[in-house]
Parts: C-alpha cells; sequence; structure tokens
C-alpha cells in the first residue's frame, strides 16, 4: 500500500514506512496521515517481523504541513475528533505493535515527526538529527502521545521546557537524555540500522513481544488517556488566536505576535 508522499514496502520481514515529502520537508498533511495510520494499523497482521520509519531527502519529518492547512475549513472541522481518527490510534498501535519498530533518523525530527520517534522502540540517529516539540512555536501543543512519552524518559522538567520553549536538541543531546539508542556518523547510518534491523528481524519474536509487552504493562491507559486530553487541548488550541497568527507568521516566514488578540476559528 503506498501513496505518492508515503512509501511502505515489505521485503524480507522488514517493513519500511518512508515519508515521501521532501519538498515539504516530509511535513505530514491529512493524506498522509491517513496512509501513515494504515500502514501501521496492516503491520500488526502482515508478514513483517520488524517495522522501520524514515524519510526521504534530507529531513525525516518535520511535522504537521502548515501549507496543507485550511482556514475556511478549519474553521468547521472538529479537531479532536480529526486526531482521534487519524493520529492518536497508528500511536497506540506503534506502542503495542507485536514486533520490533525501529526510527532511522537522518536529519531534523520536529512536531508529530518527533512523536514518531517518542513511539518507536530503538531510535538511531545520525550525526545531523536534530529534534524539536516545535507545536508552541504556531500556538499549538504536543499531541501523538509526545505529553506522556517524553517525561517518562527525560521528566517532567525537562519536558516541560522542551515543550514550552520548542527548542531544539542535537542528536547528542538527544543521545544523553536517552532519546536515541546510539548517533553514528551519516555515512555509516544505513549499515547500522541494517545491523540492528537483522538482528532483531532474525530474533525469536514470542521473545520481543513480550518483551514490548511487559515495557508496556503500566503504559496503555495512561498513554491513551494523554492522547485523548492531547486530541481535546488540540482542538482548543487550533481554535485559537494565536494559532491564526501562529500560522499566518509561518506563512510570511516572519516571528509570531502572541497575545495581541485577534480573532480565532470559532
Amino acid at each position: 500500500m503506498n501513496n505518492e508522499k508515503l512509501q511502505v514496502t515489505l521485503d524480507a520481514g522488514v517493513k519500511r514506512i518512508t515519508f515521501n515529502n521532501p519538498q515539504r520537508r516530509n511535513a505530514v498533511d491529512f493524506e498522509m496521515f491517513e496512509a501513515f495510520a494504515a500502514a501501521v494499523e496492516e503491520a500488526a497482521h502482515d508478514e513483517s517481523r520488524v517495522v522501520v520509519i524514515t524519510g526521504a531527502g534530507d529531513f525525516f519529518c518535520a511535522g504537521l504541513d502548515m501549507k496543507s492547512i485550511d482556514p475556511a475549513g478549519l474553521a468547521s472541522m472538529d479537531v479532536a475528533a480529526r486526531i482521534r481518527e487519524l493520529i492518536n490510534p497508528p500511536v497506540i498501535g506503534l506502542r503495542t505493535l507485536p514486533k520490533p519498530v525501529v526510527a532511522r533518523v537522518h536529519g531534523p525530527a520536529a512536531g508529530i515527526g518527533f512523536s514518531y520517534v517518542l513511539a518507536s522502540d530503538v531510535v538511531v540517529a545520525s550525526q545531523e538529527a536534530t529534534f524539536s516539540q516545535s507545536f508552541v512555536r504556531v500556538g499549538l501543543m504536543p499531541d501523538g502521545g509526545a505529553t506522556h512519552l517524553l517525561p517518562a524518559l527525560v521528566g517532567r522538567a525537562k519536558a516541560f521546557e522542551l515543550m514550552a520553549t520548542g527548542d531544539t536538541l542535537t542528536a547528542q543531546d538527544a543521545l544523553r537524555l536517552g532519546l536515541v539508542s546510539r548517533v553514528v556518523p551519516r555515512a555509516d547510518l544505513d549499515s547500522v540500522c541494517d545491523e540492528v534491523i537483522s538482528r532483531l528481524a532474525a530474533a525469536p519474536q514470542p521473545s520481543l513481544a513480550r518483551i514490548k509487552a511487559a515495557l508496556s504493562l503500566s503504559e496503555q491507559q495512561s498513554l491513551a488517556a494523554a492522547l485523548d486530553f492531547e486530541a481535546e487541548g488540540q482542538g482548543e488550541c487550533f481554535r485559537s488566536a494565536d494559532f491564526v497568527e501562529g500560522v499566518t507568521a509561518f506563512m510570511q516566514k516572519r516571528a509570531p505576535q502572541f497575545g495581541k488578540g485577534g480573532k480565532g476559528f470559532e
């Protein structure tokens, strides 16, 4: 199952899901959200033994494709419902999938792209990779389970700092914080990833499934609750004047002026 902006292949037990929108820095639009959700759901039942998530070109995934948003359409859209439909299921799916998920991160992972990294089991990053909870830059809150997954890895204080500032982490920063499994030179990324993928594909699948289940035993209910809370909160953010300003500033390539009043998408 392929769509032009999301490439999905299955070969020798390895399912590769590639964000393929390099001209938009692999930013995700609603069509890609739908395709990604379908690919993750399919992985639960197909012959894959390992799932690999990566991006084409120089970026892993730059988050939501702001240019794909129709302001007029947002006014009538139930954003919370769309998030519950398109964003939340694949995140739960990645965490509960009875097979390992490897994120191959060769460039920037921002917004929902960072959330997909957090939902993976093994993260191999090149030295050029960066990570950012960039939602706040356009007046949004994190989604994709980030409000649950990130503090579990780095602690509440650091998670709040990263989410509230939208600051960018280098690959070495991410390694120090325990967000990635290893960092390698870009020239070695594919060979290292292939080695990791081969070992996981050759491992006893019942063992890997039970390891994942054991590690996630206390997580499932709290992650589901966090995803639902994010959906409601993100819906409010999308309707705010600050989001309107954030989108406008992004399109005009200027710094946003939040808190200046104005009307949201009511």
